[in-house]
């Protein structure tokens, strides 16, 4: 307990990283404010409470920290703003042009403003969606629905938007953690008190099983939460040399060799193939209606996470997304080039294309836990709901949403430790060293 109130001490001591620290939970709250906000023309009381909804919907309501079923002018979050910058970071890959621009500092400023502008377009695409969405589900909630309210609305989700866009690049700029990550974050955050409350109640409740339930259930969460930060600071360590040559020196002492390491994660995709393997799982609820009686069961099992199929079908997708996400982020034949121009090499392995093979069948390798390890994630919050946990605290069971919050907090505290120590601080740890998502360069 002394350790963690000397750290706090020193953290408020340093200037630079109290100023950084209160700018960021001031924006936050700001965010957390709009999204109580509601749009104009529509009456709060009489929407129709969604929040325990699955799905795509669900997905978006997560991102949005509750606001998209609020009807809040904050109601789109920063998912669209995500989902371009997903779009950009695949372009990269897939277009030459974009690729080259991404190793030049004015190249990245570019798609960043590109990013931007596809970030508006994808915004009033949703918007109208969204306002189609509230006259379908809050019709009565709507006060006088026409054209002057959808244009109203489709123009405040998009300010809104960008407004919250704003904000994440001001945190990561003058503040403390990536901007973005802890927008979600907090709106993920600001789920569980009342989430726990609510498991409570009903654990306590007549037939609930009582307090001895609800300890239990937390003792698995806890450990849960301690996989999962395995999990995300787990890394395969590939021994490297680097041979320096040295000038002037004599023949038999040209090369002078330094160990040093590769880190390769074992989840390099990150939550990314959860996300995609939730949007997949929505798509064949939409030609439920064109099935037979006996396919309309199938179909509909399928949006179900507590039915068998529905989680045979997502453990194996987001394994598929896996090693898909992670072959087109992470390149074996670039790294093995890099280490060639830079004299490095692998004992006992050949310079480039032997080198390029052997990162990539580790990878492979590795892969392959961790994208199981990540399937059983998935499927944990549909166990914990088939189990009497309340659909509120059971996203919280893995899923998304535990895996967000947890690698954005690491991260966070790792740059808070990074501060600390530049400044001769004890980090936060007394042993060993905060380690986030993000690996350390060799």
């Amino acid at each position: 307990m002394k350790k963690i109130i000397d750290t706090l001490k020193n953290i408020w001591n340093i200037e630079e990283l109290r100023t950084r620290i209160i700018f960021t939970l001031t924006l936050l709250l700001v965010y957390r404010i709009g999204c109580q906000v509601v749009l104009p023309g529509i009456n709060p009381n009489l929407l129709i409470d969604n929040s325990s909804q699955n799905g795509l919907l669900g997905l978006f309501n997560m991102f949005a920290g509750g606001a998209f079923n609020k009807a809040s002018i904050f109601a789109l979050g920063i998912m669209p703003y995500i989902s371009a910058s997903i779009a950009m970071q695949l372009a990269q890959i897939a277009i030459p042009q974009l690729q080259k621009m991404s190793k030049e500092e004015s190249g990245r400023k570019k798609i960043q403003l590109i990013s931007r502008y596809v970030t508006v377009a994808i915004t009033v695409a949703q918007s109208i969606g969204y306002v189609t969405y509230l006259y379908n589900t809050n019709r009565d909630a709507i006060m006088d629905y026409g054209f002057p309210f959808m244009l109203s609305t489709v123009v405040l989700l998009t300010t809104g938007t960008l407004f919250v866009m704003w904000l994440g690049e001001k945190i990561t700029d003058k503040g403390i953690g990536n901007g973005t990550s802890l927008i979600i974050t907090a709106g993920i955050i600001a789920r569980l008190p009342q989430s726990l409350i609510q498991e409570f109640q009903s654990k306590t409740g007549s037939g609930g099983g009582g307090l001895l339930i609800f300890l239990i259930e937390l003792a698995l969460m806890v450990v849960i939460i301690m996989g999962i930060i395995l999990l995300v600071q787990a890394v395969r360590k590939i021994p490297l040399n680097y041979a320096r040559r040295i000038v002037g020196a004599a023949s038999a002492k040209d090369l002078s060799g330094s160990r040093d390491f590769i880190p390769i994660k074992v989840n390099g995709a990150g939550v990314m193939p959860i996300i995609f393997a939730q949007a997949m799982l929505f798509i064949p609820t939409a030609f439920s209606s064109f099935a037979s009686e006996s396919g309309k069961g199938f179909l509909s099992s399928l949006n179900d996470p507590g039915s068998l199929w529905y989680n045979l079908v997502y453990a194996f997708l987001v394994i598929a997304f896996t090693y898909l996400y992670t072959a087109l982020i992470f390149n074996p034949t670039q790294m093995a080039d890099d280490l060639k121009r830079n004299n490095g090499f692998i004992p006992g392995i050949k310079p480039g294309e032997d080198t390029a093979n052997y990162i990539g069948a580790i990878m492979d390798r590795i892969t392959l836990p961790g994208a199981i390890f990540l399937a059983f994630l998935g499927i944990l919050p549909g166990l914990a709901g088939k189990l009497g946990v309340t659909s509120g605290l059971s996203s919280f069971f893995g899923g998304t949403s535990m895996l967000i919050m947890i690698g954005v907090v690491l991260d966070t505290l790792q740059q808070i430790e990074s501060q600390l120590l530049m400044r001769h601080y004890d980090g936060l740890m007394e042993t060993g060293r905060i380690t986030g998502r993000s690996a350390v360069p060799a």
